[in-house]
Order: C-alpha cells, then structure tokens, then sequence
C-alpha cells in the first residue's frame, strides 16, 4: 500500500496545520485552493484578480504533485456570488479547451475568509 505524499508550497501555506494538497498512490485532493498572490501573500480585492490567480495556484500544486490538467477529474469552486461563474469560465475554458474532455465542475454559494472571493478544491487521479 502506498503511504500519503504531502503536498507543501510555502507561498500557499495555510494558517492552519494543513497541507496545500495530499496524494496517495494516484489520487490528489487539494485544500482550499485561493486566489493570494504567491510573491506578495496578499488576497487582490477584485474577483477577477483572484481567479486569475487562482487557476495559476492550481497549476502550481498540480506540477509540485507530478500531475496536469488532464489529471484533473473534478473542481469545486466556493465562491460568494453565483455570478463569478461568469468571471471562472473564460479561465475554465482557457485550462479545458477540450469540451470532450473537461473534468466534473461544480460551484457552490458559499461564506468564505474575509477578502476570499473564490476558492476551489480538486480532485485528480494521476495514473
């Protein structure tokens, strides 16, 4: 049986005692996924900023994790407005060109951090 591989990357520290992302064997499950800003650990205050930011985090842990999009079997974005799906799909699109191959999404109203507008969480198998 393969033990737990923790997934850390110190510009995407949680406060909290918590890994980035984990992996056992193929699976690959992150924590929350936000929209701070590596180089200057701070959270933009517009959603369009964060998202932006957001899809780069993500393609951060996937690489640290040895994954890809294409590993990507599901995302769940947590954001305050339904409304910011308008502001996710243009990047959405951008990672997942491939309607035939996009991964399972879903986006959930939800009370987030202060200055937290969106956040995600994913799920990959990396065969």
């Amino acid at each position: 049986m393969s033990t737990r591989q923790t997934i850390d990357i110190d510009e995407l520290a949680h406060t909290a005692p918590i890994p980035v992302a984990a992996r056992k064997g193929p699976l690959l499950a992150s924590s929350a996924i936000s929209g701070i800003d590596p180089a200057t650990s701070e959270m933009p205050a517009d959603l369009a900023t964060q998202v932006d930011n957001l899809f780069a985090n993500l393609g951060r842990i996937l690489t640290v994790a040895g994954a890809t999009p294409d590993d990507v079997v599901k995302l769940t974005f947590f954001v305050r407005q339904r409304s910011a799906r308008d502001t996710i799909n243009p990047r959405w699109l951008e990672m997942f060109p491939d309607a035939d191959q996009r991964p399972a999404r879903h986006t959930v109203v939800a009370e987030l951090p202060a200055g937290v507008l969106v956040q995600c969480e994913l799920l990959a198998y990396c065969a």
